[in-house]
């Protein structure tokens, strides 16, 4: 029981860490399958998702930190 604990302990602490750059991969790859189905225009919209994602991250970090 006691290793179901830590192990939920440790994947929260990863997800709570890791949880931007997980999303903008899942987005680029959203990106990227919407262009391969010929769906050029939302790709090239979805493709700035990612992007976007880690610089908010970045500064939501920042601000937290100060």
């Amino acid at each position: 029981m006691n290793y179901i604990f830590k192990l939920a302990k440790n994947m929260k602490e990863f997800i709570t860490k890791w949880y931007p750059i997980i999303l903008a991969f899942i987005c680029m790859l959203y990106s990227i399958g919407l262009g391969m189905m010929g769906r050029f225009e939302e790709a090239q919209y979805s493709a700035h998702w990612p992007g976007t994602i880690l610089l908010f991250a970045i500064a939501i970090r920042q601000r937290r930190k100060s």
